[in-house]
């Protein structure tokens, strides 16, 4: 049992600063601004920011070789340990547009590893059921349409391993979306063309989000509203952004807060470098490039996310590590478990200094070591 004391942290956007968290059989037991009982194990937060974990619902490869290349557990137990060391603390290993047989591989591999997991969650499928207008780095040869059979063939065995699943709603047949939704998979808008009735009517559908919104879909037009407009005027629809400065930039990051603070949440969207399969991922600067020149994927840490929305967006901090952390969870359905300091929660934290660097971090209670 561990009480975090000194430490300051967030309750609806204003900091709690003379509060003890009390953590036992990894959840978070009690806040209490009395004694700590006996038998607790007291860490002095030295007035570190005390934070829930950060979740990452989109992210390829940390560590070492990026998963769809090695579609292994071990992959799967590299990225676990990789990334609760940099503070994120759940996340999706995605798999972007590839092989069929890749796309079962990485299934199974998360069947296997699935008992021995600390911080991954789950899979997150990128495709193959995407539009070919929007494409980005994904090879189009691997693109296609999707039909309820082979869906059923890769859904049926994955034992609920796949939890979200990005895909262009404007391509697919009723029948295919009712079948992952019933599965109780998180749809998402993403590698689109949808005009703007196209996407409300994938959000009217069962999508709840959108998949690093401004890459791969249409730009904003002021004459031809699209997708990145029906994310906006939506009452309900979050959508995911790479809040890398490259993907987007920072001053567009900025103002898609001020226009959806409450359903924008942060992805990485990060690559490690690679040289075999379809994705031959070479690091350029501060991102990740295919051979031909195609960004491919970012290169920071949820962290650095949430730095640069702090540093160069104008986000307060309360506000920006709730994009990291509550949003995600609400967008995976997980809300109840993850994503806030509060009673009855999961006690994956991180202590944070003031200049936003990594002090600690504590998974289902246990620090990291």
């Amino acid at each position: 049992m561990i009480a975090i004391r000194n430490s300051k942290f967030f309750k609806d956007g204003q900091p709690v600063t003379d509060a003890v968290v009390l953590i036992a059989d990894g959840l978070i037991k009690e806040i209490t601004t009395g004694d700590i009982p006996s038998g607790y194990e007291v860490i002095d937060a030295q007035g570190n920011y005390l934070s829930p974990g950060f979740i990452d619902l989109q992210i390829y490869g940390s560590g070492g070789n990026l998963f769809s290349a090695y579609p292994a557990a071990e992959t799967l137990e590299q990225m676990d340990n990789d990334l609760i060391g940099k503070g994120t603390t759940g996340f999706l290993a995605c798999v972007a547009t590839n092989s069929l047989e890749i796309f079962k591989a990485a299934i199974e591999a998360a069947k296997a590893y699935k008992p021995h997991a600390r911080a991954f969650l789950g899979l997150h499928l990128e495709g193959p059921y995407l539009n070919p207008k929007r494409l980005g780095a994904h090879p189009p040869e691997y693109v296609h349409k999707a039909t309820l059979e082979e869906v059923k063939e890769l859904i049926g065995n994955a034992d609920g391993v796949v939890k979200m699943m990005t895909i262009a709603h404007e391509l697919q047949d009723d029948e295919v979306i009712n079948y992952l939704l019933d599965q109780g998979i998180v749809l998402s808008l993403g590698h689109s063309d949808a005009d703007f009735e196209q996407a409300n009517h994938a959000f009217s559908s069962g999508f709840t989000t959108t998949t690093h919104l401004y890459n791969a879909m249409p730009s904003i037009h002021h004459r031809s509203p699209n997708l990145p407009a029906a994310v906006f005027n939506h009452p309900t629809a979050m959508a995911s952004i790479i809040a890398d400065g490259a993907h987007v930039d920072l001053e567009i990051v900025k103002m898609t807060y001020k226009l959806m603070p409450d359903r924008l949440f942060l992805i990485t969207d990060a690559v490690t470098a690679c040289t075999i399969g379809p994705y031959k991922h070479q690091l350029e600067g501060t991102r990740y490039v295919t051979p031909e020149g195609t960004i491919s994927g970012s290169n920071i840490t949820l962290l650095d996310a949430v730095r640069n929305c702090v540093n160069s967006c104008n986000i307060p901090l309360s506000a920006a590590l709730i994009m990291a952390s509550a949003h995600p969870a609400v967008v995976l359905k997980i809300e109840h478990q993850r994503g806030q300091i509060a009673v009855g929660k999961a006690a994956d934290l991180l202590l944070i200094t003031d200049q936003l660097t990594l002090q600690n971090v504590f998974v289902s209670g246990l620090r990291n070591v």
